[in-house]
């Protein structure tokens, strides 16, 4: 993004270049009054300052609450190599990984951008394994593996997509482009996963062709 400073005596140049002409020779020299200037960027400052503050609750709970959320996919993906995972799955783990770590990043850097706490406790939020279904699937191996992290992941993803229609339903909530295009994003992603890992999880268990 550009300096607004130099946005803004660029603006003024524009203007006084307009104001001046016809005068002559003389007042080809523009230059925009420096008052002005620390008037206009205070002024940018202040609104930018306000929208920062002025982050909407249910926004601030989302963000908050999608970090964890995320951070335990990023988990569940993470086991997919050690646990002999099937290629399929593994290609799935790897976007699941890629695809949340950037907006754990990114919801991050919201908050932190207004100030706020980054999550530091665990949180059970909806979708999200129990400590016993976390234990189970790291245990698992092969097939077993592929099939338990399908179902899991399926209920892990149904939980953001439900957060997500909570954020829209609070009245105030998802104003912000910034926020909506996000939340909207991790609605489209998440619904889409769900349905190709619905339709894995049939294929595993199909029965073998001759069985």
């Amino acid at each position: 993004m550009k300096n607004p400073s130099i946005l803004l005596i660029g603006l003024l140049v524009a203007v006084q270049a307009c104001a001046s002409a016809g005068r002559g020779p003389a007042d080809t020299a523009v230059r925009p009054d420096a008052a002005r200037v620390a008037e206009l960027e205070d002024i940018y400052r202040a609104r930018a300052e306000a929208g920062l503050r002025g982050a909407n609750e249910a926004d601030i709970r989302f963000m908050t609450h999608m970090i964890p959320h995320h951070a335990q996919a990023l988990v569940m993906a993470g086991f997919a190599p050690a646990n002999d995972a099937s290629p399929p799955i593994r290609t799935l783990c790897a976007r699941i990984i890629n695809a949340q770590t950037d907006e754990i990043a990114i919801m991050s850097r919201w908050l932190s951008d207004r100030g706020l706490p980054l999550p530091d406790e665990p949180m059970l939020m909806p979708g999200m394994l129990t400590p016993e279904q976390l234990a189970e699937l790291e245990a698992a191996r092969g097939a077993d593996f592929d099939r338990l992290f399908l179902v899991y992941m399926i209920q892990h993803h149904k939980g953001a997509v439900t957060m997500v229609r909570d954020l829209f339903a609070t009245d105030g909530a998802a104003q912000d482009d910034f926020v909506f295009k996000l939340a909207s994003d991790i609605h489209v992603d998440q619904a889409t996963e769900i349905a190709r890992m619905e339709l894995m999880l049939e294929a595993l268990a199909a029965p073998e062709p001759g069985g």
